[in-house]
């Protein structure tokens, strides 16, 4: 089943981001494409916001690849950008299946760079920039 979620502008990015951790239900890995400045670290930190976690805690992990964030619950939330990974055996590095198995909600960007890494069911969810400057966030289940 095709999913979509259409984020007008900024203002409606809390009520997407709602939308979307409902729809997605207990799903864990979520892997987010789309080309640079599509919104990929705009939308994570929205879901972050969403679940609770500090607003001064969130922000890009491009240079050390993951961040581990605390959800209101106490749950951790980690946050992973492989856009600087040139070979898979870097994800490997930082132990990359022990983030992936742990349970907790994985929230990946650039992850065609470690494609053949990723478990087949991690969701993955494409971000695309309309004519109109919104986005459309898509998915099958």
């Amino acid at each position: 089943m095709r999913h979509t979620i259409v984020i007008q502008n900024l203002a409606g990015i809390g009520a997407a981001a709602e939308a979307f951790l409902r729809e997605i239900g207990d799903r864990r890995l979520v892997a987010f494409y789309g080309e640079m400045g599509a919104g990929k670290t705009t939308f994570t930190t929205a879901l972050c916001h969403v679940l609770g976690v500090r607003d001064d805690a969130v922000s890009s992990p491009t240079f050390a690849i993951v961040n581990e964030y605390r959800a209101a619950d106490g749950r951790p939330v980690f946050h992973f950008d492989f856009y600087r990974i040139k070979e898979a055996a870097e994800a490997l590095d930082i132990g990359l299946y022990d983030y992936l198995d742990s349970g907790e909600l994985c929230l990946m960007e650039w992850p065609e760079n470690i494609e053949e890494l990723l478990p087949d069911e991690t969701l993955r969810v494409r971000i695309e920039v309309r004519d109109d400057g919104s986005r459309l966030l898509s998915w099958d289940d």
